[in-house]
């Protein structure tokens, strides 16, 4: 599998490319973005075993998600029963929850190794009689969450193209990741400028939420009016995954599997 070396600017033209696959079928793309944030609350509302499930079935809906995109690309209506055909194939299935439960292993472990070295600071935001200290634990997970970040990077690159590398090319899961870590590696300056750019949109949204508060609405009616704000962006944000994959890896791509 040949990756190929994208300039900088990449990273911005697959979210405009994402934008134009969802505008060709927006009502199909913001039912996705729906359907993944419904399981998304219900994992929330099971703690511990819904955010673990959900990790596990992520690249299952990446796949989804991408043969979808497929779909859109080559000007075919996406369908209500289309959703779920890609994992109609008992091998494709069984591959891609294979990929998510080692996507959960690798997860739980860097929550480990990120949390270890700071047990002591954690463990003194607690006093003897099991009361917490909530300034001092806010500070001591600070530098959790920063070793998390920074682990989940690595865990992010292994994992990014991988359910297409299994889903599309039938391809070993190991050589898949290795194939998706270097991809991501040749291609860092785009997935930064990708990064940023999406942070900067995400955080114009949470800004304007703020100024609309500030003029008077109540945060009931600013919610209902971002809302279907989010739920686009992240359709848009879900479409990008199709051009970020066929710029690196189209070279590869079969015509149909």
């Amino acid at each position: 599998m040949q990756a190929a070396t994208l300039p900088l600017s990449a990273g911005w033209r697959w979210i405009l490319d994402g934008f134009t696959i969802f505008r060709s079928q927006p009502m199909a793309m913001f039912f996705w973005s729906l359907v993944t944030g419904f399981l998304i609350t219900v994992s929330y509302l099971i703690p511990i075993i819904g955010q673990m499930a959900l990790i596990a079935i992520t690249p299952m809906l990446t796949f989804i998600t991408l043969c979808a995109c497929r779909t859109i690309v080559a000007g075919k209506p996406m369908q209500l029963p289309m959703w779920l055909a890609p994992l109609r194939a008992m091998d494709t299935r069984k591959a891609l929850l294979g990929l998510g439960l080692a996507y959960l292993a690798f997860c739980i472990a860097a929550g480990f190794l990120a949390t270890l070295p700071f047990m002591d600071t954690l463990s003194s935001a607690i006093n003897s009689e099991g009361v917490i200290n909530e300034h001092a634990l806010f500070q001591a997970m600070r530098g959790p969450f920063i070793a998390f970040g920074l682990l989940y990077v690595v865990i992010s690159a292994l994992f990014w193209h991988a359910p297409a590398l299994i889903g599309w090319h039938g391809i070993k899961m190991s050589q898949a990741l290795f194939y998706s870590m270097v991809a991501c590696w040749r291609n860092k300056w785009p997935f930064l400028a990708y990064g940023t750019a999406w942070a900067a949109i995400f955080f114009a949204i949470q800004m304007a939420g703020t100024l609309i508060s500030g003029m008077g609405l109540s945060p009931g009616a600013v919610q209902i009016m971002l809302t279907p704000v989010n739920i686009i962006v992240a359709a848009v944000l879900y479409c990008s995954f199709y051009p970020a994959y066929i710029s690196v890896f189209g070279a590869n791509y079969p015509a149909d599997r």
